[in-house]
């Protein structure tokens, strides 16, 4: 049966081959409003949106005879206004949008509308796969199983009881759990390693420990790189002075502090281009713009994604392709705390990575657990789920 699809501006930016998608070839029509190329126009001035607005009209051009544009009638529209257009336009419409406000409209003036399914994973992959084989069901690559009480990796090179404790830049895990990220990060047959866990769990103290000891101990890397999302939480902090890196010195601060409790622990002097200053050794240890990713090849270095539920599928994309030769990646996240406005717990770039590489190889994801996290406040938090 052909259906009449109206397709919104989220599912344009999402996914730039939504369009021929709903199309199926000739078998559905699909229909833009001029509302969407309004909000276009508007997004195109976000450098965080850019890229994706321009993909966005790209598409557009190339379905531009197979597509067909309606204009709002009002001149000041919005999402009721062009619902009110849409319905005066075509009969028994399908709005295709992932904003569950704009949905409730649809169903207030009883419009049909649909999620857009594709940007939308089956599950939290990266949470409903823990890393662990499902008891009945043949163990994933990489992964971990349960046998009489203990941890058994099913590693590329067969599997092994990992009845022993690591001990990595003088980190000792927690617990079991943190014992076994510790597995998978000193694996050399993993190039990529997700690793997903509520807040404090120790995720990233475990990754820098970890490039630190392959980096500065071992020497089978060259530099540290850290990469982080510039997502704010709460009112933006507006301009600040300095160069790039003076500005984005409040979202990496956490890295920081943990890199020098890392020293005091055992010292990383290699890292510092003066100890007394604090200030790192960029030939060692550098921070990466998201922004500025592009065109880079990352070579012999380790590359520690932070807070990756922040990244769209898009940038995650753009940001794994620009790992060379000789590299390995640790990316970290939460997807309970996605902080993007343009995602949610289901539609970011940790879930993807997880959800598309799972089974692979040269891939190993692991979900942190524990009785106890950062503190006792935070382990409170946890516990009564605000």
């Amino acid at each position: 049966m052909k259906k009449t699809y109206v397709v919104d501006t989220n599912v344009l930016l999402e996914d730039a081959h939504c369009l021929e998608r709903l199309r199926n070839g000739d078998e559905n029509d699909v229909i833009v409003p001029y509302k969407v190329i309004e909000e276009l126009d508007g997004l195109k001035k976000d450098p965080q949106k850019r890229e994706l607005v321009l993909r966005a009209v790209d598409a557009l051009f190339e379905h531009f005879d197979q597509i067909r544009f309606i204009r709002d009638r009002n001149l000041h529209s919005n999402d009721a206004s062009m619902l009110k257009t849409v319905l005066a336009e075509t009969s028994d419409p399908v709005l295709v949008t992932n904003d569950r406000i704009f949905r409730l409209l649809c169903r207030i003036e009883g419009i049909n509308s649909e999620e857009y399914l594709s940007s939308k994973p089956i599950q939290s992959e990266s949470e409903s796969y823990t890393g662990f084989a499902v008891e009945g069901e043949p163990a994933s690559p990489n992964s971990f199983e349960w046998v009489e009480g203990r941890p058994h990796y099913h590693s590329n090179h067969g599997i092994k009881v990992v009845d022993y404790e690591h001990e990595v830049w003088k980190v000792k895990p927690r617990n079991k759990y943190q014992n076994l990220a510790f597995e998978l990060l000193l694996d050399p047959s993993l190039d990529l390693v997700t690793l997903q866990s509520q807040a404090g769990y120790g995720k990233t103290y475990l990754a820098l420990a970890a490039a630190l000891y392959l980096t500065l101990e071992k020497k089978l890397f060259e530099k540290i790189y850290v990469v982080k999302s510039p997502i704010e939480i709460g009112p933006a902090l507006g301009f600040l002075p300095g160069d790039v890196l003076e500005k984005l010195e409040p979202y990496y601060r956490p890295f920081y502090d943990l890199v020098h409790k890392l020293h005091r622990l055992r010292p990383a002097n290699r890292i510092y281009e003066s100890e007394q200053t604090g200030k790192f050794d960029r030939k060692v240890f550098e921070v990466l713009p998201l922004a500025y990713i592009r065109g880079m090849n990352l070579e012999h270095a380790i590359v520690i994604v932070d807070e990756m539920q922040n990244l769209s599928r898009l940038e995650s994309r753009a940001l794994l392709t620009r790992m060379g030769e000789g590299t390995r990646c640790f990316c970290l996240g939460d997807t309970k705390q996605v902080d993007n406005p343009y995602l949610n717990e289901f539609n970011n770039g940790l879930n993807w990575v997880v959800t598309l590489c799972k089974g692979q190889p040269n891939y190993g994801h692991l979900v942190l657990k524990g009785s106890k996290s950062r503190g006792v406040i935070t382990d409170l938090i946890l516990k009564v789920g605000l």
